[in-house]
């Protein structure tokens, strides 16, 4: 028969449960370094990229300063400064010529009610734009309100701006009411 003792005064000690959570521990720790040093280097190769677009658009912007001051210098000269005065007084004249008066008419005699006139019209071309400037007569504070509220809800006339509305002191005009306004004209 044998028996099992130990009669060892220090008994021996497994330590095969510590071993095993400390590999565990140690293989999940292992994972989670890769895992954070693979993102740590796409991160650094993102930022590069960045850094090496940020670097090609810093360049492009430089080499346009440098065109616009080129351009800017080469428009300064007097000759070409003159041309462009020139050419910017031409284009006036083709713009106050080219200005279709005919269709303005239309454009007005769809907007102007009953019992009002036209006295005066003067259309003055602004930075592109056509401003009018009209002093119309009504017969009535009705057909006053009725040519404002026509020019307020026309598509063509536009910015419409009451400047005076007055009564005429001669007895010699059926006007009872003389409006002077302005607003602008978009061509169609």
């Amino acid at each position: 028969m044998r028996v099992r003792l130990n009669l060892a005064t220090k008994p021996s000690e497994t330590h095969r449960k510590f071993i095993a959570g400390s590999t565990v521990v140690g293989i999940v720790a292992a994972i989670i370094f890769v895992s954070l040093g693979w993102h740590v280097y796409l991160a650094r190769k993102a930022n590069a990229e960045m850094r090496a677009k940020s670097a090609n658009i810093d360049r492009q912007v430089a080499e346009l300063g440098l065109q616009r001051e080129a351009l800017e210098r080469f428009f300064a000269l007097e000759e070409n400064a003159k041309l462009h005065d020139r050419a910017s007084f031409i284009n006036n004249l083709i713009d106050a010529r080219s200005f279709n008066w005919t269709l303005m008419f239309m454009d007005l005699e769809k907007v102007l009610p009953g019992g009002v006139r036209v006295i005066s019209i003067e259309p003055k071309q602004e930075q592109g734009r056509i401003k009018v400037k009209l002093i119309i007569g009504a017969t009535s504070d009705d057909a006053k309100l009725k040519l404002i509220k026509a020019l307020e809800d026309s598509k063509t006339f536009t910015h419409i701006e009451l400047i005076a509305a007055q009564r005429p002191t001669s007895g010699t005009s059926t006007d009872q009411v003389v409006v002077e306004l302005t607003a602008e004209y978009l061509r169609s």
